[in-house]
């Protein structure tokens, strides 16, 4: 049993995955897309991904905004959400996910990961911290 996180973006997903025990998350990619709307080969993959990976459960980062409100993007996200739940036969579970870019390109500031570096793995960092925060909840 394997549970994915996911970071959802206008144009790319980043994906972790757990381990078996549910303790640790892993980055694993990040699914990117031409247009905004073209999602059937994310689904696609993610599917694959879910399969590969022996997944029975996904983490979906919610992009509400630091006040608490919902804006354009969390409809987008429960969009997704729907079809993923469609494409994949899984249960999707929103995480709050403020912050988590920042936290993101923080801990790759801190590596030495040059500024323009950065763009290409903030997303699969994104999604390994909202997986890891969803995890670390579940034990509470």
């Amino acid at each position: 049993m394997k549970i994915m996180g996911l970071d959802f973006g206008s144009k790319t997903v980043g994906v972790a995955i757990s381990d078996s025990l549910l303790l640790t998350a892993q980055g694993v990619e990040i699914i990117r897309r031409k247009e905004e709307n073209k999602l059937r080969q994310t689904l696609a993959r993610i599917e694959e991904l879910c399969v590969e990976n022996e997944v029975t459960e996904i983490v979906l980062g919610l992009p509400k905004h630091m006040n608490g409100d919902e804006g354009v993007r969390v409809e987008l996200t429960k969009e997704f959400k729907e079809k993923l739940e469609r494409r994949t036969g899984l249960p999707v579970t929103f995480y709050d996910e403020r912050l988590t870019t920042v936290m993101a390109d923080q801990t790759m500031m801190e590596a030495g990961i040059r500024r323009e570096h950065r763009k290409e793995y903030v997303d699969m960092l994104a999604a390994q911290l909202i997986l890891q925060g969803y995890l670390d909840s579940r034990k509470k």
